[in-house]
């Protein structure tokens, strides 16, 4: 038998992917990997420049590549973009893989993302609008992929990743 499917963390901006994802693989012992991370490394420069320069699309073929490569190879929890799960190839590659989602109320994303001009989506004239549209569209998604959903709003990222350990232990016994 081949390695253990990665886990993956997908939610919406300010949902704590990047916090709770590296949390979750010391708790579990294993590798943490950021697609984002790996976006940056591949292209050598910013998220917010390969938006701006080559525009979104070349961003999110950018983004299918990486996370397609980190499924087939990465053992260890695996942190998503925010808009990654949209891809319909992405949404075919997460089967068969643990799919933690990060449910975050609008007030608490908000706060949490502080609508930054360093998220490119959310550069704009109304980043309010911009993040409750978001929230609204890829709600859906997120559900369709996911095989855990965790809220997050007024929880600690420890409390997060027990709520995580206990879901992913009750999936395990299946």
């Amino acid at each position: 038998m081949g390695q253990p499917p990665c886990i993956v963390i997908a939610g919406p901006p300010g949902s704590g992917k990047s916090t709770v994802g590296p949390l979750l693989a010391q708790r579990l012992g294993v590798p943490f990997r950021d697609s984002d991370d790996d976006i940056v490394a591949r292209a050598g420069r910013p998220i917010a420049d390969i938006f701006a320069d080559d525009g979104e699309p070349a961003f999110r073929a950018l983004e299918e590549e990486v996370i397609a490569e980190a499924l087939a190879e990465h053992d260890g929890v695996l942190s998503v973009g925010g808009g990654a799960v949209l891809a319909e190839g992405t949404q075919k590659r997460l089967v068969g893989h643990p799919v933690v989602f990060l449910n975050v109320g609008f007030a608490a994303g908000v706060q949490r993302v502080g609508l930054s001009t360093a998220r490119p989506l959310l550069a704009g004239v109304n980043p309010r609008a911009t993040y409750r549209s978001l929230l609204e569209a890829r709600l859906p998604v997120y559900r369709a992929v996911a095989t855990i959903e965790v809220a997050t709003d007024d929880r600690t990222p420890a409390e997060i990743v027990d709520a995580i350990a206990r879901e992913l232990a009750l999936e395990g016994t299946q």
